[in-house]
């Protein structure tokens, strides 16, 4: 799978991380979230989803992470579970989607 992530904002003060992907529906979501989750080198610890929207709670190096997604707007984003703690991973993160990839 060939797919491009990359950063549309970055909210440090709410430990968010707002990723730009490809177009998606609810359905085709868990492909490309286990996409990105891989590329990351990250773990899923526990999936959920409602109505509308996915949410993946992962484990990035140590740290926990929401991975969430709203299927009518096609919003994408990582959430800190303890933003405090989470801080260098965040902003490494968004450095890494910054760049793209």
């Amino acid at each position: 799978m060939t797919t491009s992530f990359s950063l549309q904002d970055y909210r440090p003060q709410q430990g968010i991380i707002v990723i730009g992907t490809p177009d998606f529906d609810f359905d085709c979501f868990p492909e490309l979230a286990q996409h990105l989750v891989d590329l990351l080198s990250a773990r899923v610890i526990e999936k959920q989803w409602d109505a509308d929207i996915h949410s993946w709670l992962i484990d990035f190096e140590g740290c926990q992470l929401f991975l969430k997604a709203e299927h009518y707007s096609e919003c994408v984003w990582l959430e800190a579970v303890a933003n405090g703690e989470s801080q260098q991973e965040l902003e490494f993160l968004a450095g890494l989607f910054q760049r793209g990839f």
